[in-house]
């Protein structure tokens, strides 16, 4: 009992303190935070001389980077680490059907390190100005051709201020005799265009690549499904994130965001529109009959209007055992002219007219029920019926909902391989936005994704990694806010002592011994040595078993001599029955030994 209101009383007391110090920090102005500021310093210094000296904590663990290697066969891989564009050519075109002012291709490219970056010497490519066209291209090591291997297209991507309007995305440029990376431009033609893009709250990721009809020849941009998955983080949380782009020979794909499949599907399933038209269409010349009937309901035209409908009866009358209220100023109007109003001074009867003063409520309708002529109120007609229209019935003659016939489609086509797109030789970044500093790093194209995982691992890894390492832990954060607001120390240690005050109430709280009367043959044997006051519980436990035991035998007795007596009264009434039913007997023997026949005669 002594250890639980010890534990009550020291957490009482720090509640106290804790409250005390909340209030003294929310109450004190700016000089006396310098006060005690100033004493909590001096305190803590004297603290520290008398503490004996303590090793540092351990130092934050520091990554270290290296620019990654491709461990593989790639067509494209590119760090930025060598500090320049070298291998990159920025465009020089023009935009089509623009202004002169925005219709250049302007925009700034610089390869720089990133923003509060945790990996020195780790650069990229950062778009650098804002609100201008950018485009920037560089070609492959050899063309990308779709053959029996794999697709896969690889970057980091980090929006350092956010995004409002723009894209990340890269275009994967088709290999043509036209092609000139000097004038690359929107129109430009592209096999494959991959990425992130957002405007207002619209997130999107773009798979989208260019199919060529076999009949036409021309081409067709094909969309990918939108993906289920919510985007909003990738492009608001300031940090570096890895888009990936897998495309197999079989026609499937997968879309991943720092190694998470986000999106998956078919180009021949999941594609908008499909990659091959239908086999039928809507003959465009059928024409519906005139005769055609796509009613399934019709007035019946036997049904006749009821003598009794009344279609002229009001749907409202006036209620006729309506009485008008006492009070009502029937002489009075409901508006009067403003007697304070007061006719401008700048008004001008030949231009303005003649001046009126404005209306207000007549003062003297507030305590009356109104004023005006009195009008009944009005109410439903019960009689009202409205316009009669005959009852719908089905009809006999529905030929259900006219549709053209199908035909064959003259324009169909079957390409079961979608995958073997048109191959291509560069790789481009043609981007408007309304943010600057978008970040680029690390593109990889390849077809091995043991190459692309290294690549990432050795790359947007080692950024994670040294995020995570320069984070504080949890109970870092803990400290830090500590620091600031030092009467937090207090609630941590309550949030401790809590938790240790409920285990040893619950737990190291001795358990009820039962008494001695209360043990039976089954239960556990009774200790025989025990303290005192377990002795004198059991003295008195004795005591009241004998005493009880001593209860039950008198009213045992009791109950013993209640039955004796009851059946010796029993037996008495049964014996006087047994009489009652003999004296008739007896009786009758007595009567007819006093007969005279019975008698025996006398001897002389």
């Amino acid at each position: 009992m002594e250890l639980k209101w010890l534990l009550c009383v020291t957490l009482l007391a720090l509640g106290t303190l804790a409250v005390q110090a909340h209030d003294m920090e929310d109450d004190n102005d700016g000089d006396d935070v310098v006060d005690i500021e100033d004493d909590l310093d001096d305190g803590i210094e004297e603290v520290e001389e008398s503490k004996p000296e303590t090793s540092a904590p351990p130092p934050t663990p520091k990554v270290t980077y290296r620019a990654p290697v491709p461990t593989g066969e790639v067509y494209f891989a590119e760090t930025f680490d060598k500090g320049t564009l070298d291998g990159w050519i920025l465009s020089k075109a023009k935009k089509d059907d623009t202004d002169d002012e925005i219709a250049k291709y302007d925009g700034k490219w610089e390869v720089q390190d990133m923003k509060d970056t945790k990996l020195p010497g780790d650069k990229g490519l950062v778009l650098v100005t804002r609100a201008k066209h950018h485009a920037i291209s560089s070609k492959l090591s050899k063309p990308f051709v779709f053959d029996t291997k794999p697709l896969i297209v690889q970057y980091e991507v980090n929006f350092q201020n956010g995004i409002e309007c723009g894209g990340a995305y890269v275009k994967l440029l088709s290999k043509t005799p036209e092609l000139n990376l000097d004038q690359f431009h929107d129109k430009t033609p592209y096999t494959i265009m991959f990425g992130p893009d957002k405007c207002g709250e619209d997130y999107k990721l773009h798979f989208i690549f260019r199919h060529k009809n076999p009949k036409t020849g021309k081409y067709e941009e094909k969309h990918a499904k939108r993906p289920d998955a919510d985007l909003k983080t990738y492009f608001t949380d300031k940090k570096t994130h890895l888009y990936t782009l897998v495309l197999n020979p079989d026609n499937s794909f997968e879309i991943l965001v720092d190694q998470t499949v986000v999106n998956s599907g078919n180009l021949l399933n999941d594609m908008t529109p499909p990659v091959n038209p239908p086999r039928e269409i809507e003959d465009p010349n059928d024409q519906k009959p005139e005769d055609w009937d796509e009613r399934p309901k019709i007035p019946d035209p036997d049904a006749v209007k009821p003598d009794d409908w009344d279609e002229d009866a009001p749907a409202k009358i006036s209620d006729e055992n309506a009485v008008k209220p006492e009070g009502w100023l029937d002489d009075e109007p409901e508006y009067v002219a403003d007697p304070d109003a007061e006719k401008p001074e700048d008004w001008d009867e030949d231009m303005d007219g003649e001046w009126e003063a404005p209306q207000i409520a007549n003062p003297k309708c507030e305590s009356a029920p109104g004023c005006g002529t009195w009008q009944r109120p009005m109410i439903d007609n019960p009689n009202y019926k409205g316009k009669w229209k005959p009852p719908m019935i089905d009809n006999v003659n529905y030929q259900g909902i006219w549709k053209p016939r199908k035909i064959p489609n003259p324009d169909f086509f079957e390409d079961l391989e979608p995958f073997k797109m048109t191959p291509f030789t560069a790789v481009g970044l043609e981007l408007w936005s309304m943010t600057s500093d978008i970040f680029f790093d690390n593109f990889i194209i390849c077809t091995e994704r043991a190459v692309a995982d290294d690549w990432a691992s050795d790359g947007w890894g080692l950024k994670k990694a040294a995020d995570g390492a320069a984070e504080p832990g949890v109970v870092g954060q803990m400290m830090a806010a500590a620091e600031e607001r030092p009467w937090l120390w207090v609630v941590y240690i309550l949030t401790v002592a809590l938790p240790v005050f409920l285990v040893v109430l619950f737990c190291c709280s001795g358990k009820k011994q039962p008494s001695a009367a209360e043990y039976k043959k089954t239960d556990a044997p009774q200790p025989d040595v025990m303290n005192p006051e377990k002795e004198e519980e059991k003295d008195k436990g004795d005591k009241e078993e004998e005493e009880e035991e001593e209860t039950n035998e008198e009213k045992l007795e009791k109950q013993k001599s209640d039955a004796d007596v009851g059946s010796a009264s029993q037996e008495e009434e049964e014996e006087e029955e047994e009489e009652e039913d003999k004296k008739p007997a007896l009786e009758e023997e007595e009567t007819v030994n006093r007969s005279p026949r019975n008698r025996k005669p006398r001897k002389d």
